[in-house]
């Protein structure tokens, strides 16, 4: 009887440091050596799109930031699981993984309570104008600190678009501060206890914290433009730990600068990395964050975890949790095959 083939596992090289190690710590890697017959390694060379020789030969991925295009996936027939380092998939073609009967996978267990963790950082940071307060001492301008008054957010409304995992958590962390809380999620079929889910403009006109933590789709893609900014309230700020296009940016820059809104915490912009040039740089009331703010040893050890357990299972013959395309799992068109 043949030996079998190992299950191999491709690790996009994004994960490295430029000295080689990994640059994010301890995220689960050290799950796979105790899979028998199952190996891994990084991929040769980093590229900002995957080419189909890069995958070619193996079983599964592990994706950071590089794109999976339907070029990517042509003729992939033994990619069984993308297993994507995080919960966000739009560097991924997903129709191209279903047509190819390749699973993607997320991890949403691993983002969830560090991200609602950062979207309440941003929220108190904003509430008691931490970063001009930071500025003002740094600067000698102690005198200026009663021009830059705070606001209390007991009794304040905090509505959340996009009333999943991490919006949920977002509510269930702020339960203390005694706010209202508002939801609005079209996908959300059931209630949401202590949850008053509404329409997206009442959310809107009446939100003191508006915080998006929704997906980026076709749907939500410039989601809150110049229109719905109109309709925040003036002492409002807008907090988005989600992804940059669901803002119309421009618009959100000219609300910020004729302090139409009281400010903005924003951890993703329209264009990763924002331009040296470009103004919200330039405005006190909005705090930036370079698409990182969750980024601790807590979210990558969890992320890492999940995504390892995710291409685990499927070398194992199970069926992963977190399955983005699940028509794949009932299609039975799924390519590759597992290790037993």
């Amino acid at each position: 009887m043949a030996e079998q083939r190992p299950f191999r596992i491709g690790l996009t090289r994004d994960f490295l440091k430029p000295d080689g190690t990994v640059g994010f710590g301890e995220i689960g890697l050290s799950m796979f050596d105790a899979i028998p017959n199952l190996v891994w390694e990084f991929l040769p060379e980093h590229r900002p799109v995957l080419g189909p020789d890069q995958i070619a030969g193996y079983d599964g991925l592990l994706v950071l930031a590089s794109r999976v295009t339907a070029e990517t996936l042509a003729g992939a027939d033994r990619l069984s699981i993308i297993a994507r380092f995080g919960v966000g998939y739009d560097n991924i073609d997903v129709a191209a993984c279903t047509e190819a009967g390749v699973l993607l996978t997320i991890t949403p267990d691993g983002v969830r309570r560090p991200v609602a963790v950062s979207a309440i950082t941003l929220l108190l940071a904003l509430s008691h104008q931490l970063l001009i307060k930071d500025r003002l001492t740094r600067d000698g301008r102690w005198g200026e600190k009663l021009n830059f008054m705070g606001q209390g957010v007991r009794g304040r409304t905090l509505g959340v678009i996009g009333v999943g995992n991490i919006g949920r958590e977002i509510f269930q962390l702020a339960a203390p501060f005694e706010m209202r809380h508002l939801g609005f999620d079209p996908y959300l079929n059931h209630p949401v206890p202590g949850v008053d889910l509404v329409s997206l403009d009442t959310l809107i006109r009446e939100s003191d914290y508006l915080v998006i933590c929704c997906a980026l789709t076709p749907d939500t893609h410039h989601l809150i433009n110049a229109e719905r900014l109109k309709q925040m309230k003036p002492n409002a700020y807008l907090i988005n730990v989600a992804r940059g296009p669901i803002i119309d940016q421009r618009a959100l820059t000219e609300a910020l600068t004729e302090h139409r809104i009281a400010g903005a915490g924003l951890d993703v912009f329209d264009v990763e990395p924002i331009a040296p040039s470009d103004p919200l740089l330039k405005l006190e009331n909005v705090i930036l964050s370079p698409h990182a703010i969750c980024w601790t040893d807590e979210c990558f050890a969890g992320i890492g975890r999940s995504a390892c357990q995710s291409l685990i299972d499927v070398a194992s013959g199970k069926t992963p949790a977190h399955v983005v395309n699940r028509e794949v799992l009932d299609s039975g068109k799924r390519s590759g095959r597992p290790l037993r």
